[in-house]
């Protein structure tokens, strides 16, 4: 292979692997709604007042829209303040609010154009830094992933690999693969490993909520790392999206909330395990350097991140967006909570229960940040309605451990290109491959 393609593959696998950390396109649509408040950064005192400002083009420009509203919130809670708004040029100002605890004030807009109603969010921090979960520590929490983990290295790993020509080059081997995990499962997932004399770092890739396909992170092994991309079913990885699917909107529909009133059976249990268990693989491959592990992941993949180091500390490094599963139980406080919003206004009445409440706060992210000691990378924005930012920042807030924080506030679920870029080269110049 010629100098030029060797470097435009090179470009292209990196592209693919900021794509995957990206989880989400970059959200536009027909009628573009912009909602900001009055400080570049979209932070504030409590007690301080913000004013959003809002603006309605269509390609850059106002256009007459049929009718205007607006909402003011506590993110997830009800409206403070609502009603029509009045556009000027396409421009408008609410009146100033206020927090008088820590968390974030959003404003959401809502807009009409040829019958077809558009939104737009903005959302103010105050002092999130000094957000405090409301999650408690069970008092054996240690004990219990002690007990877990021992449980798992009773189970021969029995792992099973199939090379996959089709996505090997030169430069890298690729392979399916999988191992057994507790409960007689298994975890299948995508690995790739760079060619040449030496030993490499690895990196492990946790996955995002939902059931899907993967094809592995390989311009992160193109770039010198071992890389493991798992999915967390138990099903192989490498099926027709159909299957996927299916299985989404069938047995697996909800997945999250599987016997979430049991500690030893929900369904997170033998997640968190699989995840160990992947470590455990990764660090028995010959070509391991022995020394230099990461963790990745965007959403559930965030939360997995941080409970997997929290687990393992052979993991020296980890990168986590906007993490979920934090700090469930905002919502029995006046608060939003962490996705999947167990406690929500949809299912508080299934799920207040003493057992649920007791089960999840041995899964809750809150918990394992309060024991992590992994240094880490963490980027995330202030309009995110997935994983409200209040619950993330109750888990980052507790974090001891060296860690980093990159805010670009008018992000929501979604990441820049930029983000994946920033998180791939500090993991690189931690791993020693910068």
């Amino acid at each position: 292979m010629n100098l030029f393609k060797k470097n435009a593959l090179f470009l292209f696998l990196l592209s693919v692997s900021i794509c995957n950390f990206s989880l989400a396109q970059i959200p536009r649509q027909y009628l573009d709604i912009s909602v900001a408040p009055d400080r570049t950064d979209w932070i504030y005192k409590t007690g301080e007042n913000v004013e959003f400002s809002i603006s309605v083009t269509q390609s850059g420009v106002p256009v007459p829209v049929e009718h205007v509203r607006f909402a003011v919130m506590e993110e997830k809670m009800e409206p403070l303040k609502e009603g029509p708004l009045s556009l000027k040029d396409g421009i408008a100002k609410t009146q100033k609010f206020t927090m008088k605890n820590p968390g974030f004030l959003r404003c959401e807009v809502y807009a009409t154009i040829d019958g077809k109603e558009y939104k737009g969010i903005g959302t103010a921090a105050f002092e999130p830094e000094k957000i405090k979960p409301t999650v408690k520590m069970p008092a054996d929490f240690k004990s219990f992933w002690d007990d877990a983990k021992s449980e798992l290295a009773k189970i021969p790993m029995d792992y099973k690999m199939t090379h996959l020509p089709e996505k090997s080059s030169q430069h890298l081997d690729v392979y399916h693969v999988s191992f057994q995990n507790i409960r007689n499962s298994r975890i299948y997932g995508i690995l790739s490993v760079p060619k040449g004399e030496g030993k490499f770092p690895a990196i492990l890739s946790v996955p995002g909520a939902g059931i899907r396909p993967y094809g592995g992170d390989l311009g992160k092994s193109l770039r010198g790392a071992i890389t493991l991309q798992i999915g967390i079913h138990g099903i192989p990885v490498d099926m027709p999206q159909e299957v996927y699917n299916n299985l989404m909107s069938g047995a697996l529909n909800g997945y999250w909330h599987f016997n979430n009133f049991d500690k030893d059976l929900f369904y997170y249990k033998r997640v968190y395990l699989g995840c160990v268990r992947a470590v455990d693989f990764l660090v028995s491959l010959p070509q391991y350097d022995g020394k230099n592990l990461a963790v990745q992941g965007g959403s559930q993949g965030g939360a997995l991140a941080i409970t997997t180091a929290a687990l393992d500390s052979r993991i020296k490094y980890l990168a986590a967006v906007y993490p979920a599963l934090s700090d469930m139980t905002g919502y029995l406080n006046g608060r939003a909570g962490g996705w999947p919003h167990v406690f929500g206004p949809q299912n508080l009445k299934y799920y207040n229960k003493p057992e649920v409440i007791e089960t999840l706060a041995y899964y809750d992210v809150v918990n394992f940040a309060r024991v992590l000691q992994t240094p880490g990378f963490y980027t995330w924005g202030f309009n995110d309605e997935t994983c409200p930012p209040t619950s993330y920042y109750s888990a980052y807030n507790e974090i001891k451990a060296p860690k980093e924080v990159f805010i670009v506030p008018e992000t929501g679920h979604w990441t820049y290109p930029e983000q994946g870029r920033k998180i791939e080269d500090w993991l690189f110049e931690k791993l020693g491959k910068n």
